[in-house]
């Protein structure tokens, strides 16, 4: 049975993970893996990708690794210019880049507001730059942006840069996709909620709950009707359907990942 992706070829940023489990770069890996999908998998850290790269090989598919800091114009072409050079193409980009710093308007740094708007958001700007005329040559191509929930409403934290960025991907996406629509590329946002990934114990916690983990996942979880947090493998599964064919008439859209929680008023 042939499978998802087969002969694909997808360029995923942020494939390591903070620690070990399911971020939504490396659930993208694994997933896009199994699906059929050879992985040219990018993290400024190369050594975050050791496990992604062990689950993505357990599916049975390939993945080469890349090291590469996506806030730097000429880091990001040779990153595209590496995978075209492996691969020969460039099928999916799934942008997968990203972090939160705490402060609203008057708490938050100008330097951490510049630092914000680059990984979160230049960063997505880089990559479809130098990726679109490849998929440009090929006839056309899927690309996968991920935003935050943070970019639709207020989240429990006062991260006035990342809900700006990740609201600002949004918009990216939408423009890009009509202008290239008539180029057969695709692109589409996944927006993803209240998630377990790694990064809740290894970095939120400290930021929002004084460092105790069980409070700020009691603290998502009461805002989520579903009543649970999903992974990186949610987020994952939506970006597949959207790199995938199944999606061929899917453009310039979102798929909430949240169990609900935007659809609340409270």
């Amino acid at each position: 049975m042939a499978k998802r992706l087969d002969g694909k070829v997808a360029l995923i940023t942020g494939a390591g993970c903070v620690g070990p489990g399911w971020g939504n770069g490396r659930a993208a890996c694994v997933l896009f893996a199994g699906e059929g999908a050879r992985i040219f998998a990018a993290d400024l850290r190369p050594d975050s990708m050791a496990e992604t790269v062990e689950r993505a090989e357990a599916t049975g598919g390939e993945i080469r690794t890349h090291a590469c800091d996506v806030t730097e114009a000429d880091a990001v072409a040779a990153m595209v210019a590496a995978c075209v050079e492996a691969y020969g193409r460039i099928d999916i980009l799934v942008n997968n880049v990203g972090g939160s710093a705490p402060g609203g308007a008057v708490a938050l740094s100008e330097e951490a507001w510049d630092r914000q708007l680059d990984v979160n958001l230049k960063s997505v700007f880089l990559a479809c730059k130098h990726v679109i005329p490849v998929m440009d040559r090929q006839g056309g191509g899927a690309i996968v942006n991920t935003a935050s929930t943070s970019g639709l409403r207020w989240t429990g934290a006062a991260q006035v840069a990342y809900a700006s960025s990740k609201a600002a991907i949004i918009q990216f996406s939408r423009v890009t996709a009509v202008e290239y629509a008539k180029r057969n590329i695709r692109v589409n946002t996944v927006v993803p909620g209240q998630m377990h990934t790694p990064m809740v114990e290894a970095r939120l916690a400290g930021q929002r709950a004084g460092g105790d983990v069980e409070a700020l996942l009691k603290a998502r979880v009461a805002r989520i009707p579903l009543g649970f947090m999903g992974d990186g493998r949610d987020t994952a599964n939506a970006a597949l359907f959207l790199a995938s064919d199944e999606a061929r008439f899917v453009t310039g859209t979102e798929i909430v990942v949240d169990g609900g929680m935007t659809a609340r008023c409270d």
